[in-house]
């Protein structure tokens, strides 16, 4: 039986998980991976938020720290002066719940006072373990990420025996952290941060792993896989020129039960989202399970 997870009501909008949400990403850094340097400006910033949620995004993740491998650290102040007018901006204009991408507490509790209504960790909290704390003091949806190390080293030294278990158990301890802090386990998802700290085949195998991570954990799991170098090794191709690599990922993704994508390219990807999403929640009926959906609009 798949798990089935309550209706989350967040910032006006109920998420009642009977399709696979889109988070869109919104980096307003100079030198994040994909998209570096093009919306640190805030108009440009604020138009790119509006045309992802045109295309069909249920979120905005936004972003004042490049997390790619040997990227520089910023300080909070600064991550604050990025990501916290944007918030404000967007918070006027949009209808989608927002989220910051930050690991620093500081930053997510401004962040939230701004605007915000979700924190994606990419550390899980263990790069600042009073993030558990502030999650839960703001109510914000708390989404834990499995990373070992810090961004700027996290592909130093890779080595998993058994990536799948190896992440689900590193992720189980985060979350009772989590827990324990006071987080209400409604509030709380889980990612298991394909291509962060992992080689290619890692990152392939936890997509290949989502529902099992999904149900061992239950919670609901965001999956990003939108333009990594996985997807570059695997095609030859540029960073920009990944979205169809991203789609295939995505789709498997969705097919092994993912509740939600992190995607840069919301217009380009939003059709095979669809289509995916409608397939797998076909099979689903046809098994007889209770996570069935409607088809995204």
């Amino acid at each position: 039986m798949s798990l089935v997870i309550p209706p989350l009501q967040l910032d006006g909008t109920r998420w009642d998980y009977q399709r696979t949400l889109i988070f869109g990403v919104l980096n307003v850094t100079p030198d994040s991976f994909s998209d570096g340097g093009r919306f640190i400006d805030l108009e440009a910033a604020i138009a790119r938020g509006e045309a992802l949620v045109a295309a069909g995004a249920d979120a905005l993740d936004t972003g004042g720290e490049s997390t790619r491998p040997r990227s520089t650290p910023v300080d909070a102040l600064e991550e604050k002066r990025r990501v916290l007018p944007v918030l404000e901006a967007l918070s006027e204009r949009v209808s989608v719940p927002l989220s910051v991408d930050t690991y620093k507490a500081e930053v997510a509790r401004d962040a939230v006072s701004a605007g915000a209504s979700i924190i994606n960790d990419v550390s899980g909290g263990t790069l600042d373990e009073a993030m558990y704390s502030v999650a839960a003091e703001t109510g914000a949806l708390y989404i834990a990420g499995h990373l070992r190390g810090e961004p700027a080293t996290m592909m130093d030294e890779v080595h998993f025996d058994d990536v799948v278990a190896e992440v689900e158990d590193e992720l189980r301890q985060r979350l009772r952290r989590a827990v324990v802090a006071g987080l209400p386990p409604e509030k709380l998802w889980i990612d298991p941060g394909v291509g962060f700290g992992k080689g290619e085949d890692h990152s392939l195998t936890l997509i290949a792993a989502t529902g099992r991570l999904r149900e061992a954990l239950g919670h609901p799991i965001m999956i990003g896989p939108s333009r990594k170098s996985f997807i570059g090794q695997l095609t030859g191709k540029g960073t920009a020129e990944r979205v169809m690599g991203t789609a295939g990922a995505a789709s498997v993704a969705i097919a092994r039960g993912a509740d939600a994508l992190r995607l840069h390219d919301v217009a380009e990807l939003h059709d095979a989202v669809v289509v995916a999403d409608a397939i797998a929640r076909a099979k689903v009926r046809a098994a007889g399970d209770p996570r069935t959906s409607a088809p995204r609009g």
